[in-house]
């Protein structure tokens, strides 16, 4: 095995750890829909977002979802994505409050229309939590 493929194994590793310590069985669904399509798409996001950016030190597990529940709610367009990730957010410890607060927070940065999608889609994941 090359330097390159022991390192890229090593990414991928780290990913799936990251990815099941955060996601659980959620984060896993998204990969396994992506194989029949784009498996490689699958590899990377294991690799790169799991692999490489929630493995770093520097922030908790807590604190990225706080980050990225706020982005996707600003978005405004990626409901299934933040579905993942509110549910990721109750996973990492967050609350259902902090969770609404967050989503709320958005209002003032990405607009009404942003976290009133944001909110729906935490009334969705809460009444399956």
């Amino acid at each position: 095995m090359t330097p390159t493929q022991q390192a890229t194994n090593e990414r991928f590793e780290r990913g799936l750890r990251a990815l099941a310590e955060i996601d659980g069985q959620a984060g896993q669904k998204v990969i396994d829909s992506l194989a029949d399509i784009a498996p490689e798409f699958g590899r990377y996001l294991i690799e790169f977002p799991f692999g490489d950016i929630y493995s770093r030190r520097g922030l908790d597990l807590r604190s990225r979802e706080v980050a990225t529940i706020a982005a996707l709610t600003a978005l405004g367009n990626a409901a299934p994505q933040l579905k993942v990730h509110i549910e990721a957010g109750l996973n990492v410890g967050l609350s259902r409050d902090e969770i609404i607060e967050i989503i709320m927070q958005m209002a003032v940065y990405a607009g009404f229309p942003a976290a009133l999608n944001g909110l729906f889609v935490a009334k969705e994941v809460f009444g399956q939590s």
